[in-house]
């Protein structure tokens, strides 16, 4: 069975549990009994979110940065898109045109690897730069 069924097969067991059931299913996943006041459908909902991370992985550090300040008021800076491989990024520098393809294990330039935009913007310029920031990919591109 694969984790998605896993995960779908879980989820229809939680749904016909009861509320005694669900605190179990709850101090099983969090290692502690859930507070009283919480609604069966949240908890259903958490101890599913717990299993999902366990199996597929947890929210990404980025994320996570995001989510904390966000709850603590701070303003929260835009991320960079999300790329996917085989999206071509194109920058003209000093004249030059470079274009960099994104890989599924970061990106390619003039047949170089790297695992960075920053790094490619380091080789491009010689100087320290935020590479999303050089190709454009947030609201403020670099110089150029």
């Amino acid at each position: 069975m694969s984790g998605e069924q896993t995960v779908n097969a879980r989820w229809e067991e939680l749904a016909q549990m009861d509320r005694a059931a669900l605190r179990v299913a709850w101090a099983e996943a969090f290692e502690d009994a859930p507070p009283h006041f919480l609604s069966m459908i949240f908890m259903r909902k958490a101890v599913i979110w717990h299993m999902q991370c366990k199996k597929f992985g947890g929210p990404k550090p980025d994320l996570k940065r995001a989510l904390r300040s966000a709850a603590a008021s701070k303003s929260v800076q835009a991320q960079a898109p999300q790329l996917r491989a085989g999206t071509q990024l194109v920058r003209e520098w000093n004249g030059q045109r470079y274009q960099v393809e994104v890989t599924d294990d970061g990106f390619r330039m003039d047949g170089a690897e790297y695992k960075s935009l920053s790094a490619i913007a380091l080789r491009i310029t010689g100087t320290t730069w935020s590479g999303p920031r050089f190709f454009g990919l947030n609201s403020q591109a670099g110089p150029g």
